[in-house]
Formats: C-alpha cells, sequence, structure tokens
C-alpha cells in the first residue's frame, strides 16, 4: 500500500491544482483552485479550449473592456471548475476575489454570480464551495451564503479567532494554512527547520479539529498548504487535507501504512472551552496573534496581486477580441 492509498482511507485528499491532467492521474475526492493556480493553466496549449469557451461567454455580456475582462474572469473560474468537476466525484473550491476581502455585500453578490453560472451549465451548486477570505466580512457574508444553499471554503485560516468564527458561522468548510505559519515560525527561527513534533502549523489544525469535534460543529476542517508530507502524516484523520500534486507524487511513490493522528475520541478530551465570539471579541483575539495578522494581511496581498496577473491576461485578450 502506498501511503497515499493509506491516507485515503483517513482523510478526503483535495487536490491542489488547476492542472488537470494531473487532477485526473491522482484522483483526489475535491479540488481546489485560486487565480494563480488557473493563470498558470491557462496558458498551456492543453486548456485552450477553456479559454476560449471562456471569451466566449465573455461576448455575450457585451459591455465595455472592464465589464467584459470581469466577465471573462469568472467565466474562467467557471470554465476550469466545470472540467475539473468531471474527474472528480467531489467538489471543487472555486475563489472570490481577494478585493472583496472585506466587503461582505460585494462578496455575496460575487459568490451569487459564480453558482448561478455554474448552474446554468447544469452544475448541481453541492458539488461547488465558494472559497472566501475568513476576515469578519468575510465569515458574514458566508453565514448568509449558507443560508441560502451556497456552500463556502473559509480560506486564509490562521488564528483559532477564525476558526471558531467560521464554526459559529455555519460555514460548510475551513482551510487553515499549515505551511505558511510554519513559514512564519521558522523564519523567527532564524531559518531554521522546525521539529515535526513542535511544528506550529500542525498544532493549529489539531487544535482547531478538536475543538469542532469536542463541540460537535458541523464545519469540516481541511488542512492546506503544506511544504512536507511530515506534516500531512502528523494530520491524517483530519476531515480534509489539500494537497499539491508533487506532494501527491511522492506520496503515491512511497509505500507505507499511515495510523490516524486525529480522531472525534481523542478530540472529545480535548482541553479548549466553549467560546463565543462578537465582532469585538474576534478581533481582538485575532489581533493578539501576531502571526495571524501578519499572515492574513500578505495572504490577501499575494491573492490580490494573483488575481490582478490574472485580469491583466484576461485584460489582454478582451482587448484584443473588442478592437479587432
Amino acid at each position: 500500500m502506498t501511503v497515499l492509498e493509506s491516507l485515503k482511507k483517513y482523510s478526503v485528499v483535495v487536490a491542489d491544482t488547476g492542472d488537470i491532467e494531473a487532477i485526473a492521474r491522482l484522483k483526489p475526492q475535491d479540488a481546489t483552485t485560486n487565480p494563480s493556480l488557473l493563470y498558470n493553466a491557462a496558458q498551456k496549449p492543453e486548456y485552450q479550449h477553456l479559454v476560449q469557451d471562456a471569451m466566449e461567454e465573455a461576448e455575450k455580456h457585451g459591455g465595455d473592456e472592464k465589464h467584459q475582462t470581469e466577465a471573462f474572469m469568472d467565466a474562467l473560474f467557471v470554465s476550469f471548475g466545470r472540467e475539473i468537476l468531471k474527474h472528480i466525484p467531489g467538489r471543487v473550491s472555486t475563489e472570490v476575489d481577494a478585493s472583496l476581502s472585506f466587503d461582505t455585500e460585494g462578496t455575496i453578490a460575487k459568490a451569487r454570480g459564480l453558482i448561478n453560472m455554474y448552474e446554468k451549465f447544469g452544475i448541481n451548486r453541492e458539488r461547488v464551495l465558494i472559497k472566501i477570505a475568513s476576515t469578519w466580512e468575510g465569515i458574514r457574508a458566508a453565514e448568509r451564503l449558507e443560508r441560502e444553499g451556497i456552500h463556502c471554503n473559509l480560506t486564509l485560516l490562521f488564528s483559532f479567532a477564525q476558526a471558531v468564527a467560521c464554526a459559529e458561522a455555519k460555514v460548510t468548510l475551513i482551510s487553515p494554512f499549515v505551511g505558511r505559519i510554519y513559514d512564519y515560525y521558522k523564519k523567527e527561527n532564524g531559518g531554521k527547520d522546525i521539529p515535526i513534533d513542535q511544528d506550529p502549523g500542525v498544532a493549529s489544525v489539531t487544535r482547531i479539529y478538536n475543538y469542532f469535534k469536542k463541540y460537535d460543529y458541523k464545519t469540516v476542517v481541511m488542512g492546506a498548504s503544506f511544504r512536507k508530507v511530515e506534516q500531512i502524516e502528523r494530520l491524517c484523520g483530519c476531515d480534509l487535507l489539500t494537497i499539491s500534486p508533487d506532494l501527491l507524487e511522492k506520496m503515491q511513490q512511497t509505500e507505507g501504512e499511515l495510523t490516524p493522528q486525529l480522531t472525534p475520541e481523542k478530540a472529545k478530551a480535548s482541553k479548549d472551552e466553549k467560546l463565543h465570539l462578537d465582532e469585538k471579541t474576534f478581533r481582538w483575539m485575532h489581533n493578539e496573534d501576531a502571526m495571524a495578522t501578519d499572515k492574513l494581511a500578505e495572504g490577501i496581498r499575494r491573492f490580490y496581486a494573483d488575481a490582478r496577473k490574472l485580469e491583466q491576461y484576461a485584460r489582454t485578450l478582451v482587448g484584443e477580441k473588442v478592437t479587432a
């Protein structure tokens, strides 16, 4: 048995990529995408038909170059998402632009628009997760969207406060970032590697998982942003784990059998008291975590920059069509 096969017995494996060939080869349950992954995939010749589909969809919207560019980006996300869903039995995560991270109403409008596009092509909303940054505004948007049957993946999650607020908002899924937490503390440690049994990213996800299971929250935990296979192995048993193709390949090529490290039984013995977070308490708790405030702000900036790169690519294509 390979390590990947063993992991799939205890956790749902999700591919973190826009590379549809890799998804078809590695056979994950679900898949996640973001602007950077889509930008890279859209450059490849084998995916030009998806780019063309998105362009044709954008042209139907009419309007000026700005509106067609926005329509093209939305259509590209949905076009790749639809193609990915042909190769997986589960769900695909489609991201809301990071520029809306502090805009509750804008996030809701964008999410509804993306879901409407999927449904127009016959994709049931149950197979789509709308990916939203775990700001207070993003969590409030997700809370309202969930009531409409639009399921959400709350990303860029670094603090315990973010996780608790998401659970109280009854969001479908959260993505705590293991690797970026590890990166922060490794840098603080002068660049020295951190032993796996002291890994703060692994500890963060373990604490969140235990809290959710102890208090019977329905929100599921998807560990994300891994730097090494050992981090994944230490979170075996987590509800879901989203993993890059290179790490999935390593695990597929390695023989071994894993033991679940996270279980509902162990969670019941965890020590965290149940919390209730209003906005003031959330902001204070999150602000007290220097790593979380730093990485959330950095993550939003990076996602925004990636989206603008994709937007520039889209503007170039749309501009050529508009002036043709």
